[in-house]
């Protein structure tokens, strides 16, 4: 299988990708991080806050790991499978590296109080760690996985939104700014791409190998006694 065909036939996944990227970096090279934010954050109403403060759990890790559990040992896709268990450990390492070398400041604590109202009551919102944004990264890491696999363009583009979906979900919710999520989304699609790359080049584990070929030769030696 060649990792470039897959990209090729997910290309209305990453044009599309690169269209809203794109424009989200010029919004903020023209603007600026805070009018962003505040922007994106201008509509809030009840329905909108239950449906995101449940959305944004599909960029949580431990959706991640149902996901890897089902596509390996229930659909017996184990090529997804491992690709998004190696998607997984990438992001979890470099977000965890950023998180911690940056330590930018969440919104609760970038703006002073009374300049933003709306954050959500009940909703825990961290101070610190702002960047980038981790639930984006892995919510594009198990999409582009998905897309990888799928020639289909309706499927491509509803991954997609589903994956903006969480990206916006986290501005939504007063966790973080557009750039975190721009910059989660981009690690995210790599680490896709690359957990995708590994897992398609792996060669079989020897130890299987070995138990087939022991397989194999106990079949012949019965069916050479009979």
């Amino acid at each position: 299988m060649n990792i470039q065909t897959n990209l090729r036939s997910g290309k209305w996944y990453f044009s599309s990708l690169l269209m809203v990227l794109s424009i989200g970096v010029l919004l903020l090279l023209l603007n600026g991080k805070t009018t962003c934010f505040i922007t994106l954050n201008n509509y809030h109403v009840y329905w909108l806050d239950v449906f995101f403060i449940n959305y944004t759990f599909i960029g949580d890790g431990l959706f991640a790991i149902m996901c890897i559990i089902v596509y390996y040992f229930h659909l017996k896709q184990k090529q997804q499978g491992i690709a998004m268990l190696i998607s997984f450990i990438v992001i979890a390492t470099i977000v965890q590296v950023a998180k911690n070398l940056f330590n930018s400041p969440r919104p609760k604590l970038f703006f002073n109080p009374g300049q933003y109202t709306h954050f959500i009551e009940g909703v825990s919102i961290a101070n610190h760690a702002s960047f980038p944004s981790g639930h984006t990264a892995c919510a594009f890491a198990i999409a582009t996985v998905m897309v990888l696999m799928a020639n289909n363009k309706t499927t491509q583009l509803a991954l997609l939104t589903a994956a903006l979906l969480v990206g916006y979900s986290r501005i939504y919710l007063g966790q973080h700014f557009l750039l975190d999520v721009i910059v989660g989304a981009v690690i995210g699609t790599a680490s896709g791409i690359i957990g995708f790359y590994i897992a398609i080049n792996m060669k079989p584990v020897k130890i299987f190998n070995q138990r087939k070929n022991r397989k194999e030769d106990e079949q012949i030696a019965g069916t050479a006694i009979t």
